[in-house]
């Protein structure tokens, strides 16, 4: 499991969860239920670091979740 920050919403227009990483730029994935939509969002996670990897791009250290003081 990614340490990144998931943002997970239901598409009326999909007709589908969504499921984005705003960290890393176009980074998302899709589910007919909420679970699956995590499920594929974890493999795309994986395969976009695989191929910014390959690339030599940077790729963003997970920035984990904001505490307010």
């Amino acid at each position: 499991m990614s340490k990144y920050e998931i943002i997970i919403y239901w598409s009326e227009d999909d007709q589908a969860y969504i499921a984005e990483v705003p960290e890393l730029p176009g980074c998302a994935a899709d589910g007919a239920i909420y679970r699956e939509a995590l499920d594929n969002v974890e493999v795309i996670i994986q395969e976009w670091i695989e191929t910014a990897e390959e690339l030599g791009r940077r790729i963003p250290e997970p920035k984990g979740r904001k505490t307010s003081a």
